[in-house]
């Protein structure tokens, strides 16, 4: 688990440090990206989608509207709903989000061969499996608080 654990925190980092050069902090691509695959969520879906709890992304999608990146109207069936929305400057943006990702993703996998490549990530997917199926009855008990998750890594 250690290695795991240092893995997706250097992938974070340099992930970090490359989306720094296009205004934005850790966490934000991902409201960004899921936005772009479906403009108009909600920010209960959005959170959802990415898997982080609504205030988390709201205060995420506050942000990034005070960037200029997105944009809440409300809905036409449900006034008490908003919607968001990529702006103009959004969209021109998704693509140095998804190169800053390629560019990490290669980083990480420099030496690896294509089968190497498929077989990490098939075995990724069990963990991720593994990891996401219910605990056995009465070890749920034995796990400290969650904390919420945070996706923002600075002001």
């Amino acid at each position: 688990m250690g290695r795991l654990q240092s893995a997706a925190r250097l992938a974070r980092t340099a992930l970090a440090a490359r989306l720094m050069t296009h205004g934005f902090y850790a966490g934000q691509d991902q409201v960004m990206i899921a936005l772009n695959r479906e403009d108009g969520l909600t920010p209960g879906q959005l959170a959802g989608m990415i898997g982080v709890r609504p205030p988390t992304v709201t205060k995420t999608i506050n942000r990034l509207q005070a960037q200029g990146f997105l944009e809440k109207r409300g809905s036409e069936i449900d006034a008490r709903q908003a919607h968001v929305f990529l702006t103009t400057s959004g969209r021109d943006t998704i693509r140095g989000i998804e190169r800053s990702v390629r560019k990490t993703e290669k980083q990480a996998l420099r030496g690896f061969d294509k089968k190497e490549q498929k077989t990490l990530a098939r075995l990724l997917a069990r963990v991720e499996a593994n990891l996401g199926e219910a605990l056995p009855a009465g070890e749920e008990e034995a796990l400290p608080a969650r904390p919420d998750v945070v996706i923002e890594t600075s002001e």
